[in-house]
């Protein structure tokens, strides 16, 4: 419930984090985005907080300003202010887990009919989602790799970028800057 959302100015307990699994964070959307950042699910924090990326070692906020995607360096309660920059955020699946292990292949699959339908309203440029095996299972494209992918999604191009969540170890801060700075360089987003 958005009234149980944990304020900024302290950490969920573990009864907390407990309490949050199955939550929802509401999108941060609007019509004709720049990009629309697709999150896999949320985690337990960001549930708690009502925030996305809210983990204090998830790196999309930093990364976003490293890539030169936003002017300074915003936190999961600012992501209203992403709006007015062109940027937006979802998930390929609604409901909070612990990892993203714990989703079923259906939900992934169903996030991904949700997603289309959602890009077709919405109409972003570009739809960015971050984790490419979620990217895999929701869309049938076992051998889908990270980057830009031949398929758009309507209208929209699609990249496919590492997960930044602090659990994925296979990039580093300035790997995932360079990813998601190519994406925007490409697109035209940045000079």
């Amino acid at each position: 419930m958005p009234g149980d959302r944990i304020p900024s100015t302290r950490r969920p307990t573990p009864a907390e984090l407990a309490a949050a699994a199955d939550r929802t964070v509401p999108d941060v959307l609007a019509p004709g985005l720049r990009v629309l950042f697709c999150g896999i699910n949320p985690g337990l924090y960001t549930a708690a907080i009502g925030h996305h990326f809210g983990r204090p070692g998830n790196r999309f906020w930093p990364t976003l300003h490293a890539a030169g995607i936003t002017p300074r360096q915003f936190s999961p309660y600012d992501e209203r202010a992403l709006l007015p920059l062109g940027y937006g955020i979802t998930n390929l699946v609604a409901r909070a887990t612990a990892t993203a292990d714990q989703l079923r292949p259906e939900e992934l699959v169903a996030g991904g009919v949700r997603l289309r339908a959602k890009v077709k309203r919405s109409g972003p440029r570009c739809l960015a989602v971050l984790g490419v095996t979620a990217y895999r299972g929701a869309f049938g494209r076992p051998q889908a790799a990270l980057g830009r992918q031949v398929e758009p999604l309507g209208e929209a191009a699609v990249w496919v970028l590492p997960n930044p969540s602090g659990l994925n170890a296979h990039y580093q801060l300035n790997a995932l800057a360079e990813l998601f700075r190519e994406m925007a360089q490409a697109i035209g987003i940045l000079g």
